[in-house]
């Protein structure tokens, strides 16, 4: 019988710290998200940024070897990262399937005309170097003109500042919450054993003595939580790779380095400052408030 309430006691403590641990590894992963945001927030924008098109119209009846010489002239300039030459019939195409109807059979002739599709660097996709490249391409006798979204670009370069200062505050905000849930995760968990507390206190064991095993614990607590969340971390950021491209900075060992080591960090002291607090408080407390 008492053999049997002792391995149900084992296994009620051994979910309590399951739980606590899935706990804490949950939060860390999402403040390892955060971080992983904001140590890449530079490289974001300029994927954005750079992923704004330019099509150079090209006028009707100019030669494919004259398009051809424009498109290198574009590919050697210092601001271009990429062009794409688009012909008629693939516009058309593109069109088409855009829109589900054959649009040259109800009009009877291909109105498109020939582009480049430009994509400049990050550094350029700004509205003065944008009016600068406007000005320049408009200058080419094969130029016809130069379709962009102004609104998107202003959009962008607008709110760019804004969203580093958005996923800073998501990442305090998120690191706030982690340490308020850990910190009721581990004191539920101690309060469970503030009898034990109070018994290792009226036989003579020391603060100090009481309080290792719960330290001890607390830190093998945030290297499992640690070891999860960066693990969690880093397949999400794969599989993100694998939809979006190389937008993580996931190949720097630097930024690998520095947030495998903050989350680890976040996860051995949270859970060593809660618990050694925790603890604290039931070697203050009465013994008449040990029952409340």
């Amino acid at each position: 019988m008492v053999r049997d309430e002792n391995n149900v006691s084992r296994r009620r403590l051994a979910s309590a710290y399951v739980a606590m641990v899935a706990s804490i590894s949950l939060l860390l992963f999402l403040v390892g998200m955060a971080g992983l945001l904001f140590l890449n927030a530079q490289k974001i924008a300029a994927y954005v940024k750079e992923n704004i098109g330019f099509s150079v119209i090209i006028k009707e009846d100019v030669r494919q070897a004259d398009i051809f010489r424009l498109q290198k002239l574009l590919d050697a300039r210092p601001y271009v990262k990429s062009t794409r030459y688009i012909t008629k019939e693939q516009a058309a195409a593109d069109l088409k399937k855009e829109l589900g109807e054959d649009f040259i059979g109800f009009l009877g002739y291909n109105p498109l005309l020939a582009s480049i599709d430009v994509r400049l660097f990050a550094d350029y996709a700004n509205t003065e170097s944008i009016a600068q490249f406007e000005k320049e391409m408009q200058a080419f006798p094969q130029v016809k003109e130069i379709y962009y979204q102004r609104s998107l670009v202003h959009l962008v370069n607008e709110n760019v500042r804004k969203l580093s200062i958005i996923i800073l505050l998501f990442g305090v905000l998120m690191f706030l919450i982690a340490v308020t849930l850990i910190n009721n995760t581990i004191r539920l968990a101690v309060y469970s054993k503030r009898f034990i507390i109070n018994t290792m206190l009226i036989v003579g064991a020391t603060r100090s003595y009481i309080r290792r095993p719960f330290l001890n614990q607390s830190i093998l607590h945030g290297l499992i939580a640690g070891a999860v969340a960066t693990t969690l971390v880093a397949l999400l950021s794969y599989f993100i790779q694998i939809e979006i491209g190389d937008l993580m900075s996931l190949n720097d060992p630097l930024i690998i380095g520095l947030l495998i080591a903050f989350i680890f960090f976040i996860g051995i002291f949270i859970s060593m400052f809660s618990t050694f607090f925790a603890v604290n408080k039931f070697l203050n407390i009465k013994v008449d408030h040990l029952y409340y």
